[in-house]
């Protein structure tokens, strides 16, 4: 290890040894002092130098090979990784990043119990490279011109077969639009129907970032309840009789969990067609149901055309490949495509190439079986661990999705918690931040996907030790 990097631990820290350890190593190679390809000492002299166990050493290099920072090589020792590329950190600027709460150093692995990330270790990469390779050769012997900005056809038939199976959802593969995630479809939305000095409905709780990309479209906002039934129609009526959109999350409320009511998915299409509002159906999870059946899309029950569907890949494949799709009503084709040429035409073709085989092939459906069995054990383990470790002290509910909640006592500091979880390792997000209205209830919002298994247990416990310093 070169100097003029050091390590230092501190017994009187309440931060436990092997935790001061690995983030002092995370830092360093974060920030470039410890460069791709250095190599770390080896547990002994490590322990030795620092005057600690060999075990605790062990501990924090096990952390930091589960993050994919460092690499162990046998008798050839344990080196940084040689991917990670720094610039000195006086000349990193500082970055305004969005909601930090949500998003933890971008591009590299997730933390556990950070939300919106599939699993890492249970992707079939080897299979997708090698769907990758052949579709970036395909598209490189495509002919040169311009793409389809709605997206490949081929792609857009196999959305189209998916939606029918999966989700009671049929439509043809000319309402289908391939586009740059969630976020690219709510865009398009908006644009194309010129939503702009307009008010639109929105879940509350419901997704932030959504409510800032409403915000920023030039919409005024209104919140609009949740209970066990879902979006409270009668409220928004109330509250905003004007609106010209609703954006819902009628599969699995985001975050709290439950199915829309078919009593509310009637109220809220009639709702729709009344008002001649439209209503943007976020399918964020498609058919990631850990138990039971998913229920059918909104969008299969519309009769008068005024449901947008959004599905996206980033919560079953991967948030990387930056790629949803939207399906609109037959009688919007022409001025969404219109909009989607001009202003936000579908993502680069080898991306889409590689998925469009990835689901002809029955990968996807393959794919989603597996994650499902592997999500609902990850689940159970993290109730089941988090009960143990709260005693009672706090409720523990199994949110829906793909996430766990803890429910903590009025006035207790969730975003404290969270930002003190971080050099643990773990990143659990406030339940506050997703209310626009008060009071906020205040709880901890637990990702079930990124897991190390043998930690489960520690981790649980170290969380549960923050929420009784802080909560």
């Amino acid at each position: 290890m070169s100097e003029p990097f050091q390590i230092s631990v501190s017994r009187a820290a309440k931060v436990p040894l092997a935790t001061q350890i690995h983030a002092a190593l995370r830092d360093a190679i974060r920030d470039g002092r410890l460069a791709g390809g250095a190599r770390l000492p080896s547990w002994r002299d490590l322990a030795t130098q620092l005057g600690v166990s060999r075990g605790t050493v062990r501990e924090a290099y096990e952390r930091l090979i589960d993050e994919q920072l460092v690499i162990g090589l046998g008798a050839a020792g344990t080196r940084v990784v040689e991917r990670i590329a720094h610039v000195p950190s006086s000349a990193q600027p500082r970055e305004a990043l969005p909601l930090p709460h949500l998003y933890h150093d971008f591009e590299n692995v997730p933390l556990t119990f950070q939300m919106g990330v599939p699993a890492q270790d249970a992707f079939p990469f080897t299979l997708w490279s090698r769907i990758m390779a052949r579709a970036a050769r395909s598209a490189a012997a495509a002919p040169v011109g311009y793409p389809d900005p709605r997206g490949h056809p081929d792609l857009r038939r196999e959305i189209a077969a998916y939606l029918a199976i999966a989700r009671g959802l049929r439509c043809t593969p000319a309402q289908v639009f391939i586009t740059a995630g969630f976020s690219g479809a709510l865009g398009l939305v908006t644009r194309a129907l010129r939503l702009e000095g307009k008010t639109a409905w929105l879940e509350d709780p419901g997704f932030p970032l959504t409510r800032t990309a409403l915000q920023m479209a030039g919409m005024s906002v209104a919140a609009v309840p949740v209970d066990a039934e879902g979006i409270d129609v009668a409220e928004g009526v109330r509250r905003a009789p004007s609106a010209a959109l609703a954006v819902v999350t009628p599969g699995q409320q985001a975050p709290l969990g439950m199915t829309l009511a078919l009593a509310r998915r009637q109220a809220l299409l009639e709702w729709a067609g009344g008002a001649g509002a439209w209503i943007v159906e976020d399918d964020y999870l498609s058919e990631l149901q850990l138990k039971g059946r998913a229920a059918p899309a909104l969008a299969s029950l519309d009769r008068e055309g005024r449901v947008l569907h959004v599905g996206t890949f980033s919560k079953t494949i991967s948030p990387a490949l930056r790629l949803g799709f939207l399906v609109v009503p037959p009688s919007l084709l022409p001025v969404f495509g219109d909009a989607a040429a001009s202003l936000a035409p579908a993502p680069a073709a080898p991306v889409q190439r590689a998925v469009t085989e990835f689901m002809a092939e029955g990968h996807y459906f393959r794919h989603l079986r597996r994650m499902k069995r592997l999500y609902a054990a990850r689940r159970d383990a993290v109730v089941a661990r988090m009960r143990e470790a709260a005693g009672g002290r706090v409720r523990i509910e199994a949110a829906g999705g793909l996430s766990v909640r803890v429910v903590l006592p009025d006035g207790a500091r969730d975003t404290d918690i969270a930002v003190q979880a971080l050099p643990f390792g773990l990143a659990p997000v406030p339940l506050s931040m997703w209310y626009a209205d008060d009071p906020r209830p205040r709880g901890l919002v637990l990702g079930i996907t990124n897991l190390v298994e043998r930690r489960i247990a520690s981790d649980c416990a170290r969380l549960m030790d923050l929420v009784g310093q802080f909560g």
